[in-house]
Parts: C-alpha cells; sequence; structure tokens
C-alpha cells in the first residue's frame, strides 16, 4: 500500500515536468485532427442515421414524440446527438489511450528511469510490434465489453461503475505491460504482472473514473452539444493528460517493484555463494595440511627416505 500510494504523488509531481506537459500535447494533435475530420465529414450521416434508428422503434419513437410535446421539438434533435457523441466517446478514449501507450509511455519510461533508476539493467522483454499487438488486441476487448454492456448503461447505477470498470481494466492491461516491456525480462515481467494484478488492476480502476470527468463537459448544456466536434478536443487533452498521469504511476510502481525484485535475486545469489565459498572452505580445513600442499608425509614416504 505504501509502494501505491508513493507512487501516486510521485506520478503527480511528474505531470507537472515540462518535458511530460510536452509529450501531453502529441497525441492531443493527432487524436484532435482525427476528429475534427471526422466530425466535419460524417456528423450529420450519423445523426441522421441515429436518428433512423429511433424513428424505426415505435416504442422509442412514440416515447420522444410525447417527450417532445412537452419540452420542444429541439429535444428530439439533441438527444439524438447526445447518443452520437456517446457512442463516439468509448473509441476516442481508447484510440487515446493506444496513442499514449505507443508513444508517451516509452518516453516516461525513459525518464523515470534516468531520474530514478539509472542502475536498473534493460533486459528488453517485448519488442514494439508485440506491445502494439497487444495493445489493439485489449483495446478491441475492452470495445466488444462496451458494445455487450451498453444496455446495462441506461441503468442509473450501472451507467457509473460499467464504464470505469471497462476502461480500468484496459488501462492496467496496456501501462502495466509498456512500463515493464523496456526493462523486464518476458519472466519477470509475467511474475509481476500476475503477483500484483490486483493493485494494478485498482490502479487501473482508479484511472478509469478519472476518465469520467472529462464526460462532464457534456452536461453543462446545449451549447456543448452544438459544438461538439470542437468540445471533443478538448476532452481528448483531458483524457490524454489523465492517461500520462496513469503512465507514470504504472511506471513508477512496476520499475519500483522490478528494482525490489532485482535486488531480492541479488541478495539470494550472494547468499548461495557465501554458502558455496563456506562449504569449500570446510572441505579444505578437513584435509590436512601436508596433502593440502602436496607434502604428504605418510608411513611409506618415511619408509622410502629410511632406505
Amino acid at each position: 500500500m505504501k509502494l501505491l500510494f508513493g507512487s501516486f504523488w510521485r506520478a503527480v509531481a511528474y505531470c507537472l515536468h515540462p518535458r511530460v506537459i510536452m509529450l501531453s500535447l502529441l497525441p492531443l494533435l493527432v487524436a484532435g485532427v482525427a476528429t475534427l475530420g471526422l466530425g466535419y465529414y460524417f456528423w450529420e450521416d450519423a445523426n441522421r442515421a441515429v436518428r433512423g434508428v429511433l424513428e424505426h422503434w415505435s416504442l422509442v419513437n412514440s416515447l420522444l414524440e410525447w417527450i417532445s410535446s412537452m419540452l420542444g421539438a429541439g429535444f428530439r434533435t439533441g438527444i439524438t446527438q447526445l447518443i452520437v457523441i456517446a457512442l463516439t466517446i468509448p473509441v476516442v478514449v481508447a484510440f487515446t489511450l493506444v496513442l499514449v501507450g505507443l508513444w508517451i509511455t516509452p518516453a516516461i519510461v525513459g525518464l523515470v528511469s534516468r531520474r530514478r533508476f539509472a542502475t536498473l539493467e534493460h533486459r528488453h522483454g517485448a519488442s514494439w510490434w508485440l506491445s502494439v499487438a497487444a495493445s489493439f488486441g485489449w483495446t478491441i476487448a475492452a470495445l466488444l465489453a462496451v458494445v455487450v454492456t451498453l444496455p446495462f448503461w441506461l441503468v442509473p447505477g450501472l451507467a457509473l461503475v460499467l464504464p470505469p470498470l471497462i476502461w480500468g481494466w484496459l488501462t492496467a492491461h496496456i501501462m502495466g505491460f509498456d512500463a515493464l516491456a523496456e526493462h523486464a525480462s518476458r519472466a519477470e515481467r509475467e511474475a509481476i504482472l500476475r503477483a500484483h494484478r490486483w493493485p494494478l488492476l485498482v490502479m487501473g480502476i482508479v484511472c478509469g473514473f478519472l476518465c469520467g470527468v472529462p464526460s462532464m463537459i457534456w452536461t453543462l448544456g446545449m451549447w456543448a452539444v452544438i459544438a461538439a466536434p470542437f468540445v471533443m478536443v478538448g476532452v481528448i487533452w483531458l483524457y490524454t493528460l489523465i492517461f500520462t498521469f496513469s503512465a507514470l504511476w504504472f511506471t513508477h510502481y512496476c520499475l519500483s517493484v522490478l528494482g525490489e525484485l532485482r535486488a531480492a535475486e541479488s541478495a539470494m545469489l550472494a547468499t548461495r555463494r557465501a554458502a558455496s565459498t563456506s562449504s569449500d572452505l570446510e572441505l579444505v580445513e578437513e584435509v590436512p595440511p601436508q596433502q593440502r600442499f602436496g607434502f604428504d608425509a605418510g608411513p611409506e614416504r618415511e619408509a622410502g627416505d629410511a632406505a
């Protein structure tokens, strides 16, 4: 628990580092441009598609007409745009997390390694393509989980719990893997991720709940919905900062655990060498000095000297 909180506060302090702030702008640039471009070309088509689906469901359509008769005709347009935004956010979150894992996390690992773990050996337990493949595999699994659990998001209580759990699971797998990819061997990485799976999952879930903060922007009013593509850029920046913080947290935690593991292994090897040396000395002491140095003054040699 001490290591968990200690890594947390170190991650908070490192977020103020100028290099970390500059690194957080790179995924913002890529994801922001992609979001604005897709919003420009597909925003209206997406709204029409969602509106057609809602009108196809007679029960939902009747409910929307009843609410629109009380709140005005703009309600149907607003609810359609909110649904499009709700469907877009999981994709944006997953895309931003992958960008942070591919670009920011390696740079953060290098920064933390130079400042805190300069003597930690690099054993290169995972190549970059393996990290990419693992990140995309876990991301697809998380998006499938979103699709499967999406009907339950309409339940008020579950809507506050399910998304952080999904993003927490995804963050724990991607960040834990990337934090150890450069320094740990494959055996060390698997051992650490298995032995510390619950603390890592708790860290991921905390980051998952932090990811719910940017979504609060959409509750500020219809102006946020009207300017959705531009507001989404700000949301992406907040997600980038949160995932950058999570990369720092996981890096400090995982490299500390790896350093303790290496220190324990070194101490064990030193103990074994000491025990082996002590056993050799005991065997040497059991041999008489004359035999030890090649001067065996036994009875047969004494008889030969007398002759």
